[in-house]
């Protein structure tokens, strides 16, 4: 006789896991109790469809109900709710939103796919507006669009600048809107640390984006037409949309008695079982080891989801994989730039106290002699002895996709520093450079673990300037009147063996460049005459990033 299996909850995770469930038992009994109308639909689309580059709604639909249920044999229950879960008995209670009617339901195996939920703070005259949006779902988009569609607005303003306050960002100014960005912080785009997110900055900007950093809303005012800041700014908008971030949705869970974490995400093993072996949680809703430190993390995205509802399946079925980790590889399209991130930040590596190595590269997209060749900005991290990869970001116009992606492919098989100058990457003019930009950041790695340069960083070269440290910079003159690091000299790197006799010999020197690798090649000239010398991460292009922005 088949099990019978509850899923709470019918979009990424909770879809993925019945479908895969059903390929692998056909006896069995698959309830979706899902409590909105739709399932399985394309959450990471939906900006898109509210900025019209997705013109048929129809499109966001990954499944409809029908189609779900007769492809798999699934009992799809839409607009039901679990509203309790008695794990004694192994039932759950059912509400029925339409006709109010509840009920219970026994299983064998339950799976919590709830997903999250937008975080909506507590601001004074927040209920009294009409014009303020959270985007989650289907009937939230077209709230949004409906309200664009009839009222024309003018000006709108997106509190938080994460990954979908961005997309959202430009998605509006598509449509002609004018639009503001309030983030707390002091950066947009969390998984990015602050010297690339700086390039977003620049970015949206020059799109006519009002960046509005390190500031938040006090209280909304004129029924939702003029917002005023902690710093006491005031701005009148039309349109406000709360990007804040999410929470798990684990009420259900808490009232059973399953452990959550001090954020809220359900605790589950290795397995993805809670505390209560008979019942699994994926998505958004559960606490996550980050792949690479095995620290305890909130990563919610659509892909670990994914995979997280095909491995409980299985392990219900028997098959004992264990779910290794998140690696929190993360996408976005902002504008003209790519931006993408996998692995630990540094921000994350500082708090957790790990020691680390960081280079920052700009090379071309492709062959710069191919045209439509576009600078990508490239930043490792890993560890200082082993060269463990420990993460990456890059931000550019075009590659940037694939070099995350390959190093995220690269950490997850545990793969060195040194091991990306081996990796044979496909190669042709249009496509990449004899050296991609993976086996380039490799290259620039290893030379540093293998002692051939040492370096410093964006955020250093100033206070060490100003101490009386002698910084050289070998770019051309031509070059330094598009700036330079205030008190560096210049010598261009075609001089600097010959003007040697200038420089101090009783002091670590410093060399800058555009992008690090002239600076590299005068440490090596300079590490050859007896200097002690180190070369500016990145060069110009990373420190101007920040303090030439």
């Amino acid at each position: 006789m088949g099990k019978k299996i509850v899923i709470v909850g019918g979009v990424a995770g909770g879809a993925s896991a019945a479908a895969r469930l059903r390929r692998l038992d056909e006896s069995s009994t698959i309830m979706i109790v899902e409590r909105g109308e739709y399932i399985s639909f394309a959450n990471c689309g939906l900006p898109y469809y509210i900025g019209e580059t997705i013109q048929d709604r129809s499109k966001l639909m990954v499944q409809t109900v029908p189609g779900l249920r007769s492809r798999y044999q699934l009992d799809i229950r839409n607009l039901s709710e679990v509203t309790s879960i008695q794990r004694e008995e192994k039932t759950v209670t059912i509400k029925n939103l339409s006709t109010g009617e509840s009920y219970t339901e026994g299983y064998d195996s339950l799976i919590l796919s709830p997903g999250a939920q937008p975080i909506v703070p507590d601001i004074p005259g927040l209920s009294d507006s009409s014009n303020v949006f959270t985007l989650r779902n289907i009937p939230d988009t077209d709230r949004i669009k409906q309200f664009i569609d009839l009222n024309n607005p003018q000006e709108a303003v997106i509190v938080g600048g994460g990954f979908i306050g961005l997309e959202m960002a430009e998605n509006l100014a598509e449509r002609g809107i004018q639009v503001s960005v309030i983030e707390m912080a002091n950066q947009v785009m969390a998984p990015l640390d602050y010297e690339m997110a700086a390039v977003v900055h620049k970015h949206l900007r020059e799109k006519g984006v009002r960046l509005i950093l390190e500031d938040g809303v006090q209280a909304i005012h004129e029924g939702g037409h003029r917002i005023e800041l902690t710093s006491g700014k005031q701005i009148k908008t039309d349109l406000i949309i709360l990007s804040i971030g999410v929470r798990p949705e684990n009420v259900l869970a808490i009232n059973a008695g399953l452990p959550v974490n001090d954020r809220g995400g359900i605790q589950v093993n290795e397995y993805l079982q809670t505390a209560d072996p008979n019942i699994y949680a994926i998505g958004d809703a559960i606490e996550v080891k980050d792949f690479v430190l095995q620290s305890q993390a909130f990563i919610p995205l659509a892909g670990p989801a994914n995979r997280q509802g095909r491995l409980v399946a299985d392990h219900i079925y028997g098959k004992t994989k264990h779910y290794k980790g998140t690696l929190g590889s993360s996408i976005a399209k902002v504008f003209d730039l790519t931006v993408a991130a996998t692995g630990i930040n540094e921000k994350r590596l500082k708090q957790m106290q790990s020691p680390y190595q960081v280079i920052h590269i700009h090379p071309l997209s492709h062959a710069g002699y191919y045209p439509g060749a576009y600078p990508i900005s490239l930043k490792l991290l890993f560890h200082p002895d082993t060269g463990q990869i420990y993460g990456a970001q890059a931000v550019g116009a075009e590659g940037v996709d694939k070099r995350i992606d390959v190093i995220a492919a690269a950490i997850m098989g545990n793969l060195s520093v040194w091991d990306l100058t081996e990796l044979e990457l496909s190669y042709a003019p249009p496509y990449s450079s004899a050296k991609d930009p993976v086996n380039y950041a490799g290259y620039v790695a290893t030379n540093i673990l293998d002692g051939l340069v040492e370096t410093v960083q964006w955020h250093e070269i100033n206070h060490l300037v100003k101490d009386g440290a002698t910084l050289i910079d070998v770019r051309e003159p031509l070059e330094r009147k598009a700036g330079f690091i205030e008190g560096s000299i210049n010598i261009p790197l075609n001089d600097l063996r010959s003007r040697l006799k200038e420089l101090p010999d009783n002091e670590t020197l410093y060399v800058t460049c555009q992008v690090g690798l002239r600076g590299y090649l005068a440490s090596r000239i300079l590490s050859e005459h007896g200097f002690q010398v180190k070369n500016l991460d990145g060069g110009w292009k990373t420190y101007a990033a920040v303090y030439n922005s």
